[in-house]
């Protein structure tokens, strides 16, 4: 880890301090074991409020009639909000003026999106990767472009401007599924003055944890705070 790259057994060790914190902040990761193997790799999922124009392409929002969009954005969720918590996003649908969507012809509507974020260990970078698929409520996966567009505008342009660093699709290693990631090509590059800098101020640190303060971001995945206040031995 000290030219800024760890290998896999070190990736693993962050992943349970990391998991090991999330249950203590009740941030929802979970370790997904890979069948006949001893690898694995780290899942959340999240529900994403997006302003419509962001999100879904107009031909989405075709599909179905007036009254059936304004139905779908008139929803309720029960246990998870926006970034994964309870009281993120909790529209009152018994009052119109605090609905997430106006009705149809109004001058905005938010589209509740799921993404579901993958953390695995690359051998050939020797860093994590970042993976993830989004869909609508309804089930409905989105395009490369509709994950483009979800992105935000202060992420979007210097993501478009570096293509190793973009978002872009493969067959997720494991799951033999199309999944979006981002490049890990210039991991390294800028983990290694990250890693430097909390050695030199002797401080404790944990790689993944580290690493996915950085990208998350940039795909919708904030890192919660909390996590600043747990201690986090060395790895």
């Amino acid at each position: 880890m000290s030219c800024g790259v760890l290998d896999e057994e070190e990736f693993s060790r962050c992943c349970q301090l990391l998991l090991h914190h999330s249950d203590s902040v009740g941030d929802g990761w979970s370790w997904e074991a890979v069948q006949s193997s001893d690898e694995g790799y780290l899942k959340k999922t999240v529900l994403r409020s997006v302003p419509a124009d962001q999100s879904i392409t107009q031909k989405h929002k075709e599909s179905g009639s007036d009254s059936e969009q304004f139905d779908y954005c008139r929803f309720k969720t029960e246990e998870q909000g926006v970034n994964g918590s309870a009281d993120s996003l909790r529209p009152d649908v018994e009052d119109e003026d605090d609905c997430v969507c106006r009705a149809p012809g109004g001058s905005s509507c938010s589209s509740v999106l799921q993404f579901e974020y993958h953390v695995l260990y690359s051998c050939s970078y020797r860093t994590p990767v970042l993976y993830f698929r989004a869909s609508t409520l309804e089930g409905r996966s989105l395009t490369l472009e509709d994950v483009w567009n979800s992105v935000h505008p202060n992420y979007r342009l210097g993501l478009q401007s570096r293509p190793l660093d973009a978002i872009t699709q493969q067959e997720h290693p494991f799951l033999g599924q199309a999944f979006f990631f981002l490049h890990p090509c210039r991991t390294e590059e800028f983990m290694k003055p990250l890693l430097q800098m909390t050695w030199d101020q002797n401080r404790p640190v944990n790689y993944v944890l580290s690493w996915l303060s950085v990208v998350g971001p940039m795909v919708g995945l904030d890192v919660s705070l909390d996590y600043v206040t747990l201690q986090q031995p060395t790895v």
